[in-house]
């Protein structure tokens, strides 16, 4: 059964690292924008992306019928390969396709809490950025281009959707590196963080050093906190490095969600999905896969329970879960999305 599992998950993951998996597009309209359905043709270093056009979207859904909203950023979907350029416009075919299947991967977590809205940016080549001598330029080069993108796909939102409800963050890898960028302007505008339910900022690290740098912002301690910003790289025990891990890095447990080193056992685990197809309706629930552990000296997330030769990924050292961060712990991340909400909720009453 364990390997029928695994091979369910790597079947799907390993093409979607490859930027390969061929996905559906998102089944929500996007309204208040123009017309035009496909992404702005445009020099991937020219302007900041027009995202009044509605190709400029994954989704946005146009009902607004939840009271609360979820913007997501899907993670790293481009690569350069022959190109050579270190950035993709934001009508590149392939990265098109991978945020199609990161968003029905990761995003669909969110379906029930509230109306989502991702917005297509420019992304960055991960070669190009971690070939790069230091954090500092890393970040730069990401401010550069793709968090001035999702800086101005969420101040859209703000203005064209939103409609002063609620809000969740939502991300992984690349698109939580923005985030970041996303957050350290709205710690700026209380009439705007005071309705933040909480970032799940999944997939990057958030380090004390960032939340020293960017008061009022702070980690969840806890299942029902809110305002608070929620992260966790996946990881095999006795991984020494990773690309997405940081000195610094602060974790919490996906299934307890506390920030102790007690470890949540597998049978704990809400279950993980698999999805095969692309369509949402195979979203499969898979009981009794991952475990989940806190690593406070690397701030990581350890999962025992799985035979981290079964989810190699390719170009990954060996026991980063780096693409199941969202997959291994989906419904945990669900129920909380939604508790925090209720949380929130009860305690700013909308009008």
């Amino acid at each position: 059964m364990k390997k029928d599992i695994r091979s369910m998950f790597v079947s799907l993951f390993i093409a979607v690292h490859m930027v390969t998996l061929i996905c559906g597009a998102s089944p929500f309209a996007v309204t208040a924008i123009a017309d035009s359905a496909q992404p702005a043709a445009a020099d991937p270093m020219q302007n900041i992306t027009d995202y009044s056009q509605r190709g400029n979207w994954l989704t946005a859904d146009a009902s607004g019928s939840k009271p609360v909203d979820v913007f997501y950023l899907y993670p790293t979907a481009y690569q350069k390969g022959d190109s050579g350029n270190n950035y993709c416009a934001v009508d590149n075919v392939s990265m098109i396709k991978g945020a199609n299947g990161a968003f029905n991967r990761q995003a669909t977590a969110f379906l029930p809490v509230g109306n989502i809205y991702a917005p297509y940016y420019r992304q960055a080549d991960a070669t190009y950025i971690l070939s790069m001598p230091s954090i500092a330029d890393q970040d730069e080069a990401i401010k550069q281009v793709p968090a001035a993108d999702a800086v101005a796909a969420f101040n859209f939102y703000l203005d064209h959707f939103n409609n002063g409800r609620p809000f969740i963050l939502a991300g992984h890898s690349q698109g939580s590196n923005v985030l970041l960028f996303i957050l350290a302007e709205i710690k700026d505008r209380p009439e705007v963080y005071e309705r933040m339910v909480a970032a799940y900022v999944i997939g990057f690290s958030v380090t004390q050093d960032y939340l020293d740098q960017n008061p009022p912002l702070k980690f969840a301690s806890g299942p029902d906190d809110t305002g608070v910003i929620i992260s966790y790289n996946t990881e095999a025990e006795g991984v020494t490095q990773s690309p997405v891990v940081r000195p610094g890095a602060l974790a919490i447990n996906p299934i307890s969600w506390t920030l102790t080193d007690s470890e949540a056992p597998k049978e704990e685990n809400l279950g993980s999905i698999t999805l095969i197809t692309g369509t949402l309706a195979d979203l499969t629930p898979v009981m009794n896969l991952a475990s989940a552990q806190v690593d406070a000296s690397r701030g990581v997330v350890v999962c025992k329970s799985v035979d981290p030769a079964e989810y190699a990924l390719p170009g990954w050292p060996a026991g980063v879960y780096h693409t199941y961060d969202y997959p291994f712990f989906f419904y945990n991340i669900r129920a909380n999305a939604q508790n925090r909400v209720d949380h929130y909720l009860s305690s700013h009453p909308q009008k």
